[in-house]
């Protein structure tokens, strides 16, 4: 049958009526949520908390519309918000007014859309392999670390300039401490206590919505404002009206590096709270219709004054866990979300900035993860160690140098590995096994025969290892008469390896050492034989096994 492009047929004509009351209730559930940390996350992007709302509600429908996920929960983020605030940081500093930092936003969330469409049609979903998890996992811890250390000046009622750097963050609230405001600071940890018992306990409930209440109470009730508490202000009401952002090719290309960065991690970190609730469901995700409802999703946000959004891991599994069967819970969330900001904007005039960032300081909490970390480097060191450099580079230099970092080391890495490929000579432990000398160093080996297993492919990075390997044992093996390479881990085989192993063959046919091929995949086969192996070589290169080799030169 033929896949449409919008999800939303799929699922709404084959909908069942029991699942409505777990959608609603899911809907609810997340709306309740998503309000405040809407607001929080516009608030740590550099935004008025009203355009948080703007990207709580229609982006949403925009991903139940093509989206593969019955329970991702779209919407803003903290870590998407971070981003957006580091790309803003040059506007900020010049002093440029809440409207064109607004406008640039928008803009930015129109490119990302673009660009995420632009790979899902391209159908680039297999692009997210090159980013490796240990990379995401760094970069997100670290990325949390900055959104706390950021949030402290809300938290303690000072100004801060703001930095690129965990370090700068650090330094410069410590330099404030003295001017922190005390009935701010209460606030905010009194905030930030219920918030983690409620995390701490699992309260079913989100705590949220009676920590708002009581903290909006409380400051009305005693006018706190007129003795220093900041709160969020008048928040417009009304419903986001579609506007195209203000387009420059010199703003486009400025903003290019950002864009690319929050494309890569949003991305990521949807499909990833997908695919873990998708396996648990039973259902596929496809990488691909993913980034067109993400696409879809910012590129509506930016149409309709909010800012880039994508699924968040809390969100989702509160979504999950409270029912959602289907992307309608979605669209009941979006739907409330309208109500709040046609009728119940005034309710959040007196709502203290200390409490939004406290909202925001425990939602991160849990992706400061260092086990993650200990788990690497007990599997493999060299994944632990591109946790460490993302996770320090993105400290010290900024969001979007250590995710650059983080996948330019993991990438070095691969490239070291293959370019090293590991080389095993093999001794015999009965007629028909044959064991790596390095765990096996008792198995039997005849000093006229080098029996070589090569367990990686073979192309022109990794083509003048081998090769001078082998020379190096004909040198320490002088009475060497056979070279038996095991091809079975060579799954392909480039023209500069072929030329090379050929060249080798012929030299060392002169001095009397002639090579015989085993276990050659019939791919690597067809290749060689394009290159004239089969006249070299004859029935040398097509042995099946080791026993055969060995049989037919008589060992």
């Amino acid at each position: 049958m033929k896949e449409h492009i919008f999800s939303a047929g799929s699922w709404l004509w084959n909908y069942k009526r029991q699942d409505l009351q777990g959608d609603f209730l899911a809907g609810l559930v997340v709306a309740v949520m998503l309000v405040p940390q809407a607001m929080a996350y516009a608030m740590l992007a550099g935004l008025p908390p009203v355009y948080g709302l703007y990207a709580a509600t229609l982006p949403l429908v925009a991903y139940a519309l093509v989206g593969t996920s019955r329970q991702l929960a779209v919407g803003p983020v903290a870590i998407v918000s971070l981003l957006v605030a580091d790309a803003c940081s040059g506007l900020v500093s010049a002093g440029a007014d809440a409207a064109a930092i607004a406008g640039f936003v928008a803009l930015l969330a129109v490119l990302i859309g673009v660009i995420q469409i632009g790979l899902g049609l391209c159908r680039a979903g297999f692009l997210i392999n090159f980013v490796s998890h240990a990379v995401v996992s760094g970069f997100t811890a670290a990325g949390a670390i900055m959104i706390g250390l950021s949030q402290l000046q809300h938290l303690l009622g000072i100004k801060m300039s703001g930095g690129h750097s965990a370090l700068a963050l650090l330094l410069e609230a410590v330099r404030h401490l003295g001017e922190a405001h005390a009935l701010t600071l209460a606030i905010g940890l009194s905030a930030t206590a219920v918030l983690l018992l409620a995390r701490q306990q699992r309260w079913r409930f989100p705590a949220t919505l009676p920590v708002i209440v009581i903290s909006v109470l409380v400051v009305r009730y005693f006018e706190l404002e007129a003795q220093g508490v900041r709160a969020v202000g008048a928040v417009p009401g009304g419903l986001p009206l579609p506007r195209l952002p203000s387009f420059s090719v010199a703003s486009v290309r400025s903003m290019l590096p950002s864009a690319l960065v929050i494309v890569f991690i949003g991305v990521m970190e949807s499909i990833a709270v997908a695919k873990w609730i998708a396996t648990r469901e039973k259902y596929r995700i496809d990488a691909n219709r993913e980034m067109l409802g993400l696409g879809l999703a910012s590129l509506v946000a930016g149409l309709f004054s909010g800012y880039p959004v994508t699924g968040g891991f809390s969100r989702t599994a509160v979504n999950y866990q409270a029912g959602a069967r289907t992307q309608l819970a979605s669209l009941f969330t979006a739907a409330l979300v309208l109500l709040t900001l046609l009728f119940l904007t005034p309710l959040f005039t007196h709502l203290p900035n200390a409490v939004l960032a406290a909202i925001i300081m425990v939602a991160v909490i849990g992706l400061i993860d260092f086990r993650e970390a200990r788990q690497l480097f007990k599997v493999k060191s060299a994944d632990g160690w591109v946790y460490v450099v993302t996770f320090l580079v993105t400290l010290s230099l900024g969001m979007d140098k250590g995710l650059l970092a983080g996948i330019i080391f993991s990438l070095g890495l691969f490239i070291l590995r293959s370019a090293r490929p590991r080389l095993a000579i093999l001794g015999q432990v009965n007629e028909h096994e044959f064991r790596d000398l390095r765990r096996y160093p008792n198995a039997s080996t005849d000093p006229a025969v080098l029996i070589l297993r090569v367990e990686a492919s073979l192309y022109f990075a990794n083509a003048n290892f081998v090769e001078e390997w082998i020379r190096a044992r004909l040198v320490q093996q002088p009475a060497l008469r056979w070279v038996v390479l095991e091809m079975s881990g060579v799954n392909d085989i480039d023209g500069v390896a072929v030329a090379m192993l050929t060249e080798l063959m012929r030299d060392c046919a002169l001095t009397g050492v002639q090579f015989v091929f085993s276990g050659m995949k019939a791919t690597v086969r067809d290749i060689v034989e394009s290159a004239g192996w089969k006249e070299l070589l004859g029935g040398r290169m097509s042995y099946v096994n080791l026993a055969q080799a060995l049989a037919a030169l008589g060992t």
